[in-house]
């Protein structure tokens, strides 16, 4: 009737993507739940196992990706780097003590599962990782991005996210696609180019950034000149074979440094939500709710595994590291 009626479907899918995520969000606020569940159940409920009104996965996934690089820039913003690298020991050993110990965790579920090696080394991999989205999403909603435990688990997720490069390389080698030269040697200029970055920004501790008084009082030209650094580092990092997340929240970084986060702050704030809600929705799609109902059991004794063993882990390093 609305297409007869010539009305472009696109905003009939806009209102309706609008009013699935107001209508959860309002119950997830009641239920005292984060907006991000409300987010990936409106994924569910429009995907193709849902009513099926969103199906082209690239496009959602690819704004989705804008909201996690927005997300993560905005955090970086509210990072001092001097701060965060006083208690370096807790992301720098930690987060190796979470991946080994989680590689043992899964080892000993292996065997009784007669899981090969290269199942168990990858699952490790993967259930010592943490969704930074998720994660920094919730530190934000309950304002805990300034407290210490925030800054703690803040320092965690950029460790795991450097140490992503190295697993990636691990896993490719055990399924047999070993990187190229070039990619190594990519690689690495990135991660020593972060390396120095972070270094000089900690050193520098103030540093002015060009053009920054000439947009000072120029609202329009503050957009642009934010959407160019949070961006540019972005696809720097991305360049390189790394997180284009990562760089994002290396420009926040820099950002903070710059003493420049809350014009910043004003020009994208309203992009930030609605890309990150983008970001969320993706996921809610790419759920596939049939897989589920035939291997419920197995995933739900998985995440039962995952949530005991990474609370039992997380609590003890930071218990001995603290």
């Amino acid at each position: 009737m609305l297409l007869a009626a010539g009305i472009d479907p696109n905003l009939t899918y806009f209102f309706l993507i609008g009013g699935a995520i107001f209508s959860l969000c309002l119950l997830l606020r009641f239920l005292r739940q984060p907006y991000a569940v409300a987010y990936i159940l409106a994924g569910v409920m429009l995907g193709e196992d849902g009513f099926q009104l969103l199906n082209d996965r690239a496009i959602i996934s690819s704004m989705g990706e804008f909201g996690l690089i927005l997300l993560l820039f905005f955090i970086g913003m509210e990072i001092s780097l001097p701060d965060l690298l006083k208690n370096w020991k807790i992301p720098a050993f930690g987060t190796l003590f979470q991946i080994g110990g989680s590689i043992l965790a899964v080892l000993l579920v292996g065997q009784l599962l007669d899981w090969p090696p290269a199942r168990i080394i990858i699952t490790g991999f993967i259930i010592s990782l943490s969704s930074s989205a998720v994660v920094i999403k919730i530190l934000q909603d309950n304002y805990e991005t300034q407290t210490a435990i925030g800054q703690n688990v803040i320092s965690i997720l950029l460790m795991q996210d450097i140490l992503i490069v190295p697993m990636l390389i691990v896993a490719g080698y055990l399924g047999g696609q070993s990187p190229t030269t070039g990619q190594l040697i990519l690689q690495l200029v990135g991660g020593l180019l972060i390396i120095g970055i972070l270094l000089w920004v900690a050193k520098k501790q103030t540093i002015e950034l060009p053009f920054s008084k000439v947009v000072e009082q120029d609202h329009e030209l503050q957009v642009f000149v934010a959407f160019l650094i949070c961006f540019g580092f972005a696809v720097l990092t991305a360049f390189l074979g790394l997180s284009a997340a990562l760089g994002a929240f290396v420009g926040g970084i820099v950002v903070h440094a710059a003493q420049s986060a809350k014009w910043f702050h004003d020009s994208l704030h309203a992009f930030r939500v609605v890309f990150v809600a983008i970001f969320f929705l993706s996921i809610g799609m790419l759920i596939d709710l049939d897989f589920l109902k035939a291997n419920w059991p197995v995933v739900a004794n998985l995440v039962a595994t995952v949530l005991l063993t990474n609370h039992l882990i997380n609590s003890l390093y930071l218990k001995i590291l603290w």
